[in-house]
């Protein structure tokens, strides 16, 4: 009798593990989004093109002053926290012990917030700058000050300014979810400003809108890896890019990512990033040594000159004139991007830093990572338009026949081991993508599922993660949103980079970072207030205490 009246029961949690075990106010509304666009994408691209265009020519008209305000104060902001009474916090009081030894936490941060980027842009993007640079600085294409222009154009989109978004946020949630013990949600990092209102059915609505962020910054950086590998697989096999190869692509990737990320934190994310790091730096070294070792040091030490002699004219769109949209098609692209990725990215980063010190934390998610960029900049972008300049003009004339993924080939191809180079960097290139694709989709996966076991930080604190995942009642449900979400992301970042390329990109940057950065702004608001209690002694203790 009891074995019957039990059957049913476990039958009907089966059942809701699979279905209906997810917080509905924070999955289905982003997901259902995604759904119309692709439909729409396949019924009428033209007119989902147009639609798409017109939004975000509306955002960049209305927004690109906030997008550049709001990033120039996360990094201020950060400054004031690491020499403020706050940075001496350790995350998760006194007596944490680190999740991870502190080269795989490095390593995991790197690999997974803009590595994937810097991977295509760190050549492609100079020869835009190179030849076309804003008009209303009257610089001359391919002269002297271009170059170092376009050096410190690159600093400026790739180290601290994109890394403050990231690194704000992920230690706002790692403050608020271990030290004051709030829920594992972004509504979480408002909590201190707003109080339990942003908890609840409220805060779903705040998960829901940074999902859906992103989403659409996921689509934009898987739609770039797919560019780069596609003009890896035209170099090696002489396959010319097209739709089919770019699904294949696209494929390849997000089963790669979801297996990964199945597998869990410390199988999967860590062992990864761990290669990636070390191959980013053997290949960074090999190209400083084979390249033009001379000109990367003289440009690069010019270019920081001007990037941190100009910063601030930068950093408000005062150096361009108001009339050039230069700044809207690259630096608030650039931000945009960023923010859309940075709260969902934030409590991944926020959760791995457990046991280390607020000042620890910049130092690891900003500091560190951002003069990294600089070096590889320095190292690519100079060989880049050194080569150009000596090939009269190849690498720009690559870009317009074969399209900017093809860029970065071509440089290979004029250095010592090419067929090895190029190997090595398709290969990095797909790993840096799964990297930073399993962190998000593991982050996603326990913002949807519903009494994921992550409500409180006690369970992390004196659990591992592989434990806290088999334990987790909810593990088969997040197993199947990580799937969803990667096809899904898949699906929409194939149907921009096919039909919309480059242009694709930026809209799907630009259509998650304006949602994102207002919830990222309420962040550093969140921010000033820790800083204000530490200063006056407050401990940081759980609020309901």
């Amino acid at each position: 009798m009891a074995k019957d009246q039990t059957k049913p029961m476990f039958e009907k949690t089966q059942r809701n593990i699979f279905i209906f075990n997810v917080k509905h106010g924070v999955f289905w509304a982003p997901f259902l989004l995604l759904i119309v666009a692709v439909v729409f994408s396949f019924v009428n691209l033209e007119q989902y093109m147009r639609i798409a265009t017109q939004i975000n020519d509306w955002i960049l008209s209305k927004f690109a002053w906030l997008f550049s305000l709001s990033s120039f104060l996360l990094l201020v902001t950060l400054i004031v926290t690491y020499f403020s009474p706050l940075g001496k916090i350790r995350i998760g009081g006194d007596d944490a012990k680190p999740l991870l030894s502190k080269w795989r936490w490095f390593s995991i941060t790197l690999c997974t917030t803009i590595a994937t980027g810097i991977l295509f842009w760190g050549t492609a993007e100079p020869m835009f700058h190179l030849y076309q640079p804003p008009e209303s600085l009257g610089i001359v294409p391919q002269s002297t000050e271009a170059i170092q222009f376009t050096m410190a154009t690159m600093f400026m989109h790739w180290s601290f300014t994109p890394y403050a978004i990231y690194c704000l946020p992920g230690l706002v949630f790692a403050l608020v979810y271990y030290n004051l013990q709030l829920p594992f949600s972004i509504g979480s990092t408002l909590s201190p400003i707003f109080g339990s209102w942003v908890q609840g059915r409220k805060g779903q609505v705040i998960d829901a809108i940074a999902l859906f962020a992103l989403v659409a910054g996921m689509a934009s950086s898987l739609g770039t890896g797919i560019l780069v590998l596609s003009g890896g697989v035209e170099s090696v096999f002489g396959i010319s890019s097209n739709k089919t190869v770019m699904a294949m692509i696209a494929l390849a990737i997000v089963m790669t990512f979801i297996a990964s990320a199945v597998s869990g934190l410390q199988k999967g994310i860590a062992r990864l990033s761990n290669i990636n790091a070390q191959v980013f730096i053997l290949c960074c070294v090999f190209v400083f040594i084979f390249g033009p070792t001379g000109y990367i040091l003289s440009i690069g030490f010019d270019g920081i000159l001007d990037y941190f002699g100009n910063f601030f004219a930068r950093s408000f769109n005062t150096y361009t004139g108001p009339e050039d949209n230069w700044p809207k098609l690259w630096t608030v692209f650039y931000w945009a991007n960023w923010y859309a990725w940075a709260p969902v990215t934030a409590l991944f980063l926020g959760r791995i830093a457990l046991g280390y010190t607020v000042r620890q934390f910049i130092m690891i998610n900003l500091i560190l990572p951002a003069s990294c960029a600089i070096v590889w900049m320095a190292t690519f972008s100079g060989t880049a338009m050194r080569l150009d300049h000596l090939t009269l003009g190849s690498l720009h004339q690559v870009m317009q026949e074969k399209g900017a993924e093809a860029v970065i080939f071509t440089v290979f191809d004029n250095l010592p081991l090419s067929a090895i180079t190029i190997a090595i960097f398709i290969g990095i290139t797909f790993i840096s993508f799964v990297t930073a694709a399993d962190s998000n989709t593991d982050a996603m996966s326990n913002l949807c599922a519903a009494d994921s076991g992550e409500s409180t930080s006690e369970c992390a604190l004196n659990k591992s993660d592989e434990k806290i995942n088999s334990e987790d009642s909810t593990a088969k449900t997040k197993m199947l949103l990580k799937f969803v979400w990667g096809i899904s992301i898949g699906v929409i970042a194939w149907v921009m980079v096919s039909f919309a390329s480059i242009d694709g990109i930026k809209m799907m940057s630009n259509l998650g970072g304006l949602p994102a950065m207002i919830i990222i702004i309420g962040t550093n608001i969140t921010l000033f207030k820790l800083i204000h209690k530490a200063s006056k002694g407050h401990s940081m203790e759980p609020v309901n205490k």
